[in-house]
């Protein structure tokens, strides 16, 4: 007997419907996982700040007198700040209306802004990020206590946002290592100087404190006391009287103001709530041992501001992230607050602190000096819970160290003139101008150097209010102290060499430039220098800056020398009460400069800094994915911060690097050897891609790409959902801007993809290190390309890999390619992180010198340019293979390109500031991108991106390259698109899929039954189906 099988379609569409169900169940398992999901909150805290201080009741009754929109609710604040009058409110806004709720307060006249109100997280040694998972809380330096914990660059380079902050401390007296007991025997103990300490809390009944004044609480805990000991040690340093662990000033009154819990976990409103408590309570000193990266939070760094103005003198740690640069923490950062970074006893900078510069200014200008001052921060002797004492390291034990000196420092000024001498300006200008300069550490490292007490006591001593430049010197012989400017002299046709200078002015809260800065040669060969200045003209508070743009002119091209003289600016402030004419004052800063002859170009490199985009304010995902503790690019990617030792390397080469922060039509491309470009995440404007393909095969440029990893899948996967914003956090592009980089490349007939390849190779017995490198997938015939094996730990490559043995087969990635064209000639490689010092496995500079030796002189390493990798035919893959750009990401929020004019800034050379452009007879016009809707917010950096603007989703195009499978992928991800009918819709792929498979099983379920009807009565022989 033939027995009948199961039809062909039969079995299709049962395999449909069963892979349809289980897509439909995966979603929805998907979407219920407590790991992947938005928590179900309905509501959301937000902070409406207002105009004027005014009672939190008339807040209260503006609102819900002008506010027509329903779904939000007022927040009353129960502590000690509630009889002042406050300038912001706290509203529970529902999700569902937020967007139309906020809208309307923002139009209302009274309302400055609206923001979230961001959790502050300082959780133990872990940090912010936990195996590539966010832990809750807002991104901030975490506090440690473990006693015996010390710092290695290993260990950090591994987890640089180990946003942790280890406290420093050290086991001898560290108030005799600053002669404290000099002034003690003058009769100054910090007296009546009121020191606001913003930390864990105190215990009233504690034995090594005299003069707790007051102890207040801004948590959601019921307690005053500190539990956790961070605050208690932070008090002992400042005002302990243990005869084990003395404070530098025990007679100070302490107001202890418990802003964080016993999980480590603050508010923004609660610390708005107790800096406005502070200065209503006309505090002296404060001190916040916390910080973080985050240098773009308006409410916390506006009401820093005005802690200052209202002239507290604020001291904060500058972070335990180093010994990486570009790592300065919020708010020490800021120039109006004395940042603090730590030395060990030898007077060697700690591994453990953050150095400079500031990254606010980049990509255009340049980092101020930070930190302020260094004080001893390794196994400082402190107070403990109760009783006892212990040593810790950290600058969060650095700060109290100085906060302690500052407290000594103001009670030798008599209560009653206090206010008219001391300020954050005047106390900052007795600090570094009385601090000790090391020996071994540059200024980025270090600032003004090791505070010194009894210097900064002879300058209070007999203090007059002036202004004055910080520092107020910079002289090129003094390496390694002026690092970076030593190492590279300045020649004509460069760049501007930008310095950026810090005005404290000790006469007034609010001060201005009298008249424009002004350069004095001290001799003849000075005119040959040509300075340009950018500078603030409202100094405000207490603090300002000058930065100036040096260019060496024409006729200095072929000077040798040391170029000396002085800059001068004059500042102004209001008369003080009593007085009845302005208050004047002329600032100096003292140059010193080398000049050489202009280098020859093919020794000539430029740095491209304006197509890099960083954090703050966009979630830009870090080079490395093995690194699972660091989610965040977020050091600046600039020459002089997380590229330094690479600048050192080619420096020391022989080669000359300048920076550029402005479009590539803003160069003159006949002046150098090789334009560098390392780990771009920025988009291109048209201009500059026609510009460059002009340059490389006409002018003779070289071209050296450092790129990175870019997977639409892995940044998928990498989103997470910040419980405090209510938003999901998505990388706004790769490792580097992959489908941006290939439009640049695209007339050279290059291209890269999309894998992440990881593994060793050897070139010429070189042994390099791939980290989450991309591949290359389009170069010429003729060109030299370079391919080793790796596996692809992408999201779209692990199925593949899968399918291997175990592993052991590696499929041959193209990943280094080197090309003549034209008169010029490319080389590009597929990862930057053998370049980059925040988490350099290993070096890839000999690779770079080879590379620059190509581009720059046509020197041809043997090796690189073998006959057996020489390409006979061409590599190519589709276009609609290439990676492609997500629609699903608001790119000109971040972008100095997408919606933005084409325009050369100051960092520019001088001919061309203002314009386009060399050679650019186009008008300049914004780039907008297929499938990014352009919002040109038209503000300032800081305003852009932090005071919560709702904006309504925007119908976007779709760019011609992208595939329909990246179309969908918000859909399929739950990602937030940009079409609102869209968001709606994320079940919609599966359902469709399930209906489809649904109507095909019963289709062919019908056929079958009408043949079943024809074979019976048939001949009853069995028909194939």
């Amino acid at each position: 007997m033939v027995k009948a099988q199961p039809s062909l379609p039969l079995k299709s569409s049962l395999f449909i419907l069963l892979l349809s169900l289980l897509l439909l169940h995966f979603r929805l398992s998907f979407r219920s996982s407590p790991d992947r999901i938005q928590p179900q909150a309905t509501c959301s805290n937000y902070i409406v700040r207002f105009t004027d201080y005014k009672p939190a009741s008339d807040h209260r009754s503006y609102l819900e007198s002008s506010l027509r929109s329903e779904g939000w609710e007022w927040i009353q604040r129960h502590n000690p700040a509630a009889k002042f009058p406050t300038d912001f409110g706290l509203l529970s806004i529902r999700d569902s209306v937020k967007e139309a709720v906020i809208e309307e307060i923002e139009r209302m006249g009274l309302v400055k802004d609206v923001s979230v109100d961001l959790s502050y997280n300082r959780g133990l040694l872990s940090g912010a990020f936990e195996n590539g998972k966010k832990r809750p809380g807002k991104i901030f330096t975490s506090m440690s206590f473990s006693e015996e914990k010390h710092f290695n660059y290993s260990d950090l380079s591994n987890s640089s946002i180990n946003w942790s902050r280890h406290l420093l401390m050290q086991r001898s007296q560290v108030t005799s290592l600053f002669g404290a007991d000099a002034l003690w025997r003058k009769g100054y103990t910090g007296a009546k100087v009121k020191m606001a300490i913003f930390d864990t809390g105190l215990r009233a009944d504690h034995p090594h404190f005299r003069n707790i004044k007051e102890r207040t609480n801004w948590t959601n805990e019921d307690t005053l006391n500190d539990n956790l000991g961070h605050g208690t040690f932070v008090a002992g340093v400042i005002a302990g009287e243990d005869a084990e662990c003395l404070g530098f000033a025990p007679d100070t009154e302490i107001y202890a103001f418990r802003v964080f819990t016993d999980a480590q976990v603050s508010y923004t409103s609660w610390f708005l709530d107790a800096f406005n408590y502070a200065m209503a309570r006309n505090m002296d000193v404060l001190n916040l041992s916390i910080g973080g990266p985050d240098y773009l939070d308006l409410p916390f760094v506006e009401k820093v501001w005005e802690i200052t103005a209202s002239n507290i003198i604020m001291v904060s740690a500058i972070g335990n992230d180093g010994p990486l640069y570009g790592t300065l923490n919020n708010p020490a950062d800021q120039s109006d607050v004395i940042g603090v970074g730590g030395i060990d006893n030898n007077d060697h900078i700690a591994s453990f602190s953050s150095r400079g510069m500031s990254t606010w200014e980049i990509p255009h200008g340049y980092g101020r000096i930070k930190p302020d001052v260094v004080a001893y921060g390794r196994e400082i002797m402190g107070s403990k819970i109760s009783t006892g004492c212990k040593h810790l390291s950290g600058t969060s034990v650095a700060s109290p160290v100085v906060a302690g000196v500052v407290c000594l420092l103001v009670s030798i000024i008599p209560e009653n003139k206090r206010k008219e001498i001391l300020n954050p300006a005047s106390m900052k200008q007795a600090l570094v101008e009385g601090a000790a300069k090391l020996a071994a550490p540059n200024m980025y490292e270090q600032g003004a150097g090791r505070v010194d007490l009894l210097e900064s006591f002879e300058i209070l001593k007999s203090y007059q209010p002036r202004a004055s430049i910080f520092p107020s010197v910079l002289d090129y012989t003094d390496c390694p102290y002026t690092w970076p400017f030593c190492r590279q002299a300045l020649y004509s046709g460069a760049m501007p060499v930008i310095f950026n200078s810090t005005i404290l002015n000790g006469m007034g809260v609010i001060g201005y430039v009298q008249n424009p800065p002004a350069w004095h040669p001290s001799s003849e060969e000075g005119n040959l220098l040509s300075i340009r200045f950018t500078y603030s003209e409202v100094i405000w508070p207490w603090t300002g800056y000058l930065a100036l743009h040096m260019q060496i002119k024409e006729e200095g091209a072929h000077f040798s020398g040391v170029i000396e003289g002085n800059v001068t600016v004059r500042i102004y402030s209001p008369p003080a009460q009593g007085e009845k004419t302005a208050r004047s004052s002329t600032c100096v800063l003292q140059l010193k400069l080398n000049v050489v002859p202009t280098p020859p170009r093919s020794k000539r490199v430029l740095w491209d800094q304006f197509h890099s985009i960083k954090y703050p304010p966009g979630y830009i995902p870090r080079d490395s994915l093995e690194v699972r503790n660091d989610i965040l690019d977020w050091h600046g990617d600039h020459l002089h911060t997380n590229f330094h030792i690479m600048f050192n390397m080619l420096s020391d080469a022989g080669y000359y690097v300048e920076t550029l922060g402005s479009p590539f039509t803003c160069f003159d491309a006949s002046q150098y050897g090789t334009l560098l470009l390392v780990d771009p995440e920025d988009e291109y404007f048209q201009e500059e891609i026609e510009k460059l393909r002009d340059d490389v095969i006409n002018t003779g440029l070289g071209l050296a790409v450092f790129a990175e990893w870019y997977n639409v899948d892995t940044m998928v996967k990498m989103r997470f959902f910040d419980d405090n914003t209510r938003s999901w956090w998505t990388p706004v592009t790769g490792g580097a801007n992959i489908p941006a980089l290939n439009d640049l490349l695209e007339p050279f007939g290059i291209a890269f993809g999309d894998k992440i390849l990881n593994g060793d190779f050897s070139i010429n017995s070189e042994q390099s290190r791939y980290a989450s490198g991309t591949n290359i997938v389009r170069f010429p015939r003729g060109g030299y390309l370079h391919s080793f094996p790796f596996l692809d730990t992408s999201e779209s490559g692990a199925t593949q890999n899968v399918l291997l043995d175990s592993g052991t087969i590696k499929a041959d990635s193209s990943i280094l390619g080197l090309l003549d064209v034209g008169e010029g000639r490319i080389a590009v490689y597929g990862d930057s992180n053998c370049l980059d010092s925040s988490h350099m496995v290993t070096n890839c500079y000999w690779l770079l010198r080879k590379i620059l030796d190509f581009t720059g002189s046509n020197i041809k390493d043997p090796v690189l340019f073998s006959e057996s990798v020489k390409q006979d035919v061409p590599l190519y893959e589709d276009d609609n293979r290439l990676p492609s750009r997500r629609t699903d990401v608001n790119y000109s929020v971040y972008s100095a390109v997408t919606g933005k004019d084409l325009i050369c800034r100051s960092d520019s050379r001088y001919e061309v500031w203002g314009t386009k452009g060399y050679n650019l007879q186009v008008r300049g016009r914004n780039k907008k991108l297929p499938g990014h809707h352009v919002i040109d917010l038209g503000r300032g950096l800081n305003s852009t991106y932090y005071t919560t603007r709702s904006r309504h989703p925007k119908f976007t195009k779709r760019s011609k390259g992208d595939s329909l499978g990246n179309k969908y992928l918000g859909l399929l991800y739950g990602d937030e698109l940009d079409v609102p009918e869209l968001v709606a819709s994320h079940w919609l792929v599966p359902a469709v899929v399930a209906v489809t498979g649904f109507i095909l099983f019963f289709s062919i379920w019908r056929i079958r039954q009408k043949r079943r009807r024809r074979r019976r009565s048939g001949s009853g022989r069995l028909p194939s189906l």
